[in-house]
C-alpha cells in the first residue's frame, strides 16, 4: 500500500480523483494504489530528495510569508508539490506552456486541491492583472527563454512584493538552455525590469534571485 514516505500522497490521490473518479476508494493510499493498478502514471508525485534550490526557495518564502503566489513553469511539480505541502493555506496559480503537464495539474485541482489554479499560459503573454499576486516564482525558466527581459518585466508587473527566480550558475549540458546568466547579468535583468532591490545567493550549481519591488 502507498504511504506518504514514498510520494506526495495527498496530491497523488487528488490526481487519481480528478483523472479517474471510478478508481476512488475510502482512503488516499488505497485510491493511489487503485490508480496505479488502473494504469495512471504517478511518477510526478514521487517523494525524492528535495532539490537544494527548491529547499532554498521555500526557505525564502518562509521568511516572506506570501499571501498568494504565481508559479511560472510549474512543469511536473518538482517545486510545486513541496510548496503546496509546506504552505497548506496558500493559494497558488500555476502556469506552463505545455498542455500535457497542465492536464496533470488540472486533475489535481479538480480532485480536491481547490487552492491550486492551473493555466496553460506563457509568462511573456499572460492575461493577469497588474499586482494580482503577492509573489511570483520563476524557477529554471529564464535560461530557456529567447526574451528573458520580457519575462522578468512581466513577473514584476504581476507581483505586489517580490519575484523569486532560480537559474543555473554553470554550464550543465542541457541543450534546451539558450543562455547562461552570471550574478551581474541576472542582477541587471531584474534591475532593468523595475526591481527596487535584487539579492543573489548561490546553492549547488544554481543562483537564487530575490527581486523586490
Amino acid at each position: 500500500m502507498s504511504d506518504d514516505t514514498h510520494m506526495f500522497l495527498e496530491f497523488a490521490a487528488a490526481y487519481v480523483r480528478g483523472a479517474r473518479p471510478d478508481l476512488v476508494r475510502n482512503c488516499a493510499a488505497e485510491t493511489v494504489d487503485c490508480g496505479r493498478a488502473g494504469g495512471l502514471k504517478l511518477y510526478p508525485f514521487k517523494r525524492s530528495q528535495v532539490l537544494p534550490r527548491v529547499r532554498a526557495v521555500i526557505g525564502v518564502l518562509h521568511g516572506l510569508q506570501p499571501q498568494s503566489l504565481l508559479d511560472v513553469g510549474s512543469g511536473r511539480g518538482a517545486f510545486l508539490w513541496p510548496l503546496l505541502e509546506t504552505f497548506p493555506q496558500l493559494p497558488v496559480t500555476a502556469i506552463d506552456i505545455h498542455e500535457a503537464r497542465l492536464a496533470i495539474l488540472n486533475a489535481v485541482a479538480n480532485g480536491g486541491i481547490a487552492r491550486l489554479s492551473p493555466h496553460v499560459m506563457d509568462i511573456c503573454a499572460t492575461r493577469f492583472d497588474d499586482r494580482q499576486f503577492d509573489m511570483v516564482t520563476i524557477l529554471e525558466v529564464l535560461e530557456h527563454l529567447d526574451d528573458p527581459a520580457l519575462a522578468a518585466r512581466e513577473a514584476l508587473r504581476l507581483a505586489r512584493r517580490a519575484v523569486i527566480a532560480s537559474v543555473p550558475s554553470k554550464e550543465d549540458g542541457n541543450p534546451e538552455h539558450v543562455r547562461l546568466f552570471t550574478k551581474a547579468s541576472l542582477t541587471e535583468l531584474f534591475e532593468n525590469a523595475g526591481a527596487a532591490n535584487v539579492n543573489i545567493s548561490y546553492v549547488l550549481n544554481h543562483m537564487i534571485c530575490v527581486a523586490t519591488l
